[in-house]
């Protein structure tokens, strides 16, 4: 499958330190500038673990797909919310761990801005991770490979 850059939110990127928060993780994709988003053809939200997700207790994730008109994307529960995972233990979000979900496409009324979100829902601060997150057409090609294979 080939990436588009342009419908990337985090590569390798630090789910930061959320503790019974949501914090923005990457970047926020403007649909005014990619426009027809799929382009009538189903689109599947990856979100990919590349370093294990950690903290100093029992904590729990949920993963988000966001809109707001603003790129700067609201973390109080305003943004409209399009997809948010089940808390998901720690203990699974391991290197490798890969989730993927289907976009609505009835009527999604994405705002301007898209955007990806981490909660965690235990009151247990995270305290490593870094995750991958984007859009494909095609999320069954996809695979995870290390930077340096031979």
């Amino acid at each position: 499958m080939i990436l588009d850059s342009t419908t990337e939110f985090a590569d390798a990127t630090s789910v930061g330190t959320p503790n019974n928060t949501t914090v923005n993780v990457g970047n926020t994709i403007d649909t005014e500038v990619i426009r027809d988003i799929g382009a009538g053809h189903p689109l599947y939200f990856v979100v990919t673990v590349d370093t294990a997700i950690t903290s100093g207790g029992a904590a729990t994730v949920a993963f988000l797909l966001v809109s707001d008109s603003s790129d700067t994307i609201a973390t109080d529960g305003t943004a409209t919310k399009h997809i948010e995972t089940d808390a998901i233990a720690k203990a699974s979000l391991v290197a490798g761990y890969t989730m993927v979900v289907p976009l609505p496409s009835v009527n999604p009324e994405y705002e301007r801005h898209l955007a990806f979100q981490v909660k965690e829902t235990a009151g247990q601060a995270l305290t490593a991770g870094a995750v991958n997150a984007f859009l494909t057409q095609d999320p069954t090609g996809w695979k995870s490979l290390a930077d340096n294979t031979k």
